[in-house]
């Protein structure tokens, strides 16, 4: 059902694109938006090494709300800031597409502990995280993309 990666020597194995899934704070979500356009748009995620999801959130209306109501499939593209070899004006760029089924994330305090994950991510004050999980938790909507297929790969622009 998924295609095969034609470049089979930039592929990344599984544990390089779960790295990149891990340490990248960003990336871009696709949906199938209105009237069938594809609706990509940037995501911070959290990447779960204990059941393999990917958890993002979101407000409480809006366009990516409704286009997964419509249909729980997506994909995400996360790639990272990529490196110079010495001497060499191309970047590498390690990208990784994840592509899944959307559930939403109904219990309160399943939403609050995913939220404390994320947020480290970005920063370790932890009465930065409290408050802003006080004031808007009440009001997040929680994600888990279950991945159907992770590829990656290494990608010079040259």
């Amino acid at each position: 059902m998924f295609r095969d990666l034609l470049r089979k020597k930039q592929q990344l194995t599984e544990e390089a694109c779960r790295e990149v899934l891990r340490s990248e704070t960003r990336g871009v979500l696709s949906v199938l938006g209105d009237d069938g356009y594809p609706y990509g748009l940037p995501i911070n995620h959290f990447y779960n090494d204990e059941d393999g999801k990917i958890y993002f959130h979101s407000g409480s209306a809006g366009h990516k709300l409704d286009a997964l109501r419509r249909c729980n499939k997506a994909s995400l593209c996360v790639y990272d800031h990529g490196f110079r070899k010495e001497g060499d004006w191309a970047l590498n760029v390690r990208s990784v597409i994840v592509f899944g089924r959307v559930e939403f994330i109904e219990d309160r305090e399943q939403i609050y502990a995913i939220a404390r994950r994320l947020s480290h991510k970005f920063t370790d004050d932890e009465g930065y995280i409290e408050y802003e999980i006080q004031k808007s938790g009440p009001r997040t909507v929680m994600f888990a993309l279950t991945p159907e297929h992770i590829c990656g790969k290494l990608v010079n622009e040259k």
